[in-house]
């Protein structure tokens, strides 16, 4: 079992920056990927970013050259730095965590989410 807290949303305006974190607790050995998920209401969730560990990364087309995924393996968290934020990036924002077994079974964690609201 894996367990999974988001924290650093909140508000801010058009163009500014936030930073959220992902701190994973339980089975942390068994985790290959984690990354981050969103969803605004009335839409689907889509990706925003993934990373591997091996340090591979994965973005959104939407988010590519403003979000910067990245993990601190001792602290068993990964961020999401978000610059340059637009109004059609707030949404809640969930993390995830990739647990692959023996049998090749995979089976994804989320955390509870944590809003990001981007309005001036």
């Amino acid at each position: 079992q894996v367990q999974l807290v988001e924290s650093g949303g909140g508000l801010v305006q058009p163009g500014g920056s936030l930073r959220l974190s992902c701190a994973a607790s339980g089975s942390t050995f068994s985790i290959y990927a984690m990354g981050w998920y969103r969803q605004a209401p009335g839409k689907q969730r889509e990706l925003v970013a993934t990373i591997t560990n091996d340090d591979s990364t994965n973005y959104g087309d939407s988010v590519k050259g403003r979000f910067t995924i990245s993990r601190d393996n001792a602290k068993n968290t990964v961020y999401l730095q978000m610059n340059n934020l637009k109004p059609e990036d707030a949404a809640v924002y969930y993390c995830s965590g990739l647990v692959i077994d023996d049998s090749g079974t995979g089976t994804v964690y989320w955390g509870q989410g944590t809003q990001v609201t981007v309005s001036s």
